[in-house]
């Protein structure tokens, strides 16, 4: 058991750290948004042209982050030992709406290194934990020396209203604190000494929340679990989104060149040498000539008639720019993006011609292997999420059946049903059985259950067809006729 002396230095600490780490999650954040600036610009064109193109951005960032996000979905969950998915686990799974809500988690660990998951008992329902994704500006997980599995605390802080709010959580208890927002105006030293010690979090009243603060944990450990994207063996997991900002950047400035090329010279240009600018009288209020005035050129422009004077003046002419230059450039960068992130060039550029199905499957080989990536580092996490549900549950025993579990995965890889179907059929043909099959078409686990309860009873009413199917299914090819034992008992007297 924690003191509140020991509880509020370490939510110091964790909170130091959350706020050391919201840089570069709140960079990334407005990256996948499309709010970007301008950046490697020369000094010259950022003061003329920055401001015009404040608000522009050609995103590539957000197609990077979703392209893997959108083949990481989750059918099941299976404990060690069992032939099925745990039906009641996807239930949990269902009702807290994690379905999508675990999509949201998985963008969350793409764009920010991380996110986290929570899993809390319903003192309503014991049946039904409250499980919630969480972003990673809002939370933090230390882990114990030595150890990146083990953890030793977490915490999550928010603001609502006029308070911040946060929550440490503990193996064997969690304490509620919150403390008062204040305003951002110069104030003088004594002011501000009164700020800082107004600043001070202080544990939430208990008649407030309704439940003792502290509390015990009943799980016995931290109940907030961390999805790291690319986990590394010591250093800070890695975004999908760092590595693209740079090279995204470059892109903007380029398409910010090309737009300021092609309003100054995208056409042929043309220019008067050898004559005077044309003048025209300059009248007083009485209608006199009081002396000379500059035609307004841009008059001219817009009727297309220039008078021009002078014996040796002349006409010259100058070719329009060439944009593609910037266009070349353009794809050859976001070609350089589509490598370094193994994203296919067609989610990228969307050019297709004739591309076989075939030839599809082999350009999305780089993306199928992240997305089969993230499933093992987000696999591992998810089945620790699973394994805290069982325990909010009371089911010590299918908890720790759950460590050694699997995740079951939606196919990674996108094949039309022609290719999917043929595959299943030559599986089916040497052996496989279908309960295997279905999952491998994409069912969930629940969809196959009814999927083989609506076979079972087709076969109730057709009792002719149910055993054809199950006379193909013992004699596959290459197997020895069956032969009755009478049969055989008669030839052998023969």
């Amino acid at each position: 058991m924690a003191t509140l002396d020991q509880a509020l230095r370490l939510v110091a600490l964790m909170e130091s750290e959350l706020m050391r780490r919201r840089t570069d999650i709140d960079r990334n954040d407005s990256y996948y948004r499309g709010k970007h600036p301008l950046k490697f610009a020369s000094e010259e064109f950022a003061r003329f042209h920055g401001s015009r193109y404040r608000g522009f951005a050609d995103n590539w960032v957000g197609v990077v982050a979703d392209s893997p996000v959108e083949r990481l979905t989750v059918t099941g969950f299976q404990a060690a030992g069992e032939e099925r998915a745990d039906k009641d686990l996807w239930e949990v799974w269902q009702v807290n709406g994690l379905d999508v809500d675990s999509q949201l988690g998985f963008l969350g660990a793409v764009n920010s290194a991380r996110s986290f998951a929570l899993v809390w008992g319903d003192p309503d329902d014991p049946d039904m934990p409250v499980v919630t994704f969480e972003d990673a500006s809002q939370c933090i997980v230390i882990y114990e020396p030595g150890s990146r599995r083990r953890r030793r605390a977490a915490l999550k802080r928010w603001q609502d209203g006029s308070h911040d709010y946060a929550t440490l959580y503990l193996p064997d208890e969690l304490w509620k604190f919150r403390r008062p927002l204040l305003g951002q105006r110069e104030k003088s030293p004594q002011e501000s000494d009164i700020d800082d010690e107004l600043r001070r979090w202080a544990p939430r009243d208990e008649e407030e929340l309704g439940e003792p603060n502290p509390q015990p944990n009943p799980m016995g450990v931290v109940p907030m679990v961390e999805l790291p994207n690319k986990p590394m063996l010591v250093a800070d997991p890695i975004s999908d989104v760092s590595g693209v900002i740079a090279m995204q950047d470059a892109i903007n400035l380029l398409w910010a060149q090309m737009f300021t090329a092609s309003d100054y010279a995208s056409f042929p240009q043309r220019v008067v040498m050898g004559a005077e600018r044309p003048m025209i009288p300059k009248l007083n209020a009485a209608g006199e000539i009081v002396g000379k005035q500059p035609v307004d050129l841009e008059k001219f422009a817009v009727e297309r008639v220039l008078w021009i004077t002078g014996k040796d003046a002349k006409i010259a002419e100058w070719q329009a720019a060439n944009l593609a230059a910037y266009s070349q450039i353009i794809e050859v960068a976001v070609g350089h993006l589509a490598a370094q992130t193994r994203t296919p060039q067609h989610y990228l550029v969307g050019k297709m011609a004739n591309l076989s199905g075939d030839a599809l499957l082999a350009a999305e080989t780089g993306l199928v292997k992240r997305v089969e990536e993230k499933q093992l580092w987000f696999g591992q996490a998810l089945r620790e999420i699973a394994r805290l549900i069982f325990l909010a549950r009371g089911q010590d025993d299918k908890a720790a059946a759950m460590r050694a579990g699997a995740v079951l995965w939606a196919d990674a890889e996108s094949r039309s049903y022609a290719q999917l179907a043929d595959a299943l059929l030559k599986l089916k043909d040497i052996g496989f059985p279908f309960e295997w099959l279905a999952l491998k078409y994409g069912l969930t686990p629940t969809e196959v259950a009814n999927v083989v309860a609506m076979r079972a009873k087709e076969m109730e009413l057709d009792p002719v067809a149910a055993a054809a199917s199950l006379l193909s299914q013992r004699e596959q090819p290459g197997d020895e006729p069956a032969v009755d034992d009478e049969d055989a008992a008669s030839e052998d007297a023969a």
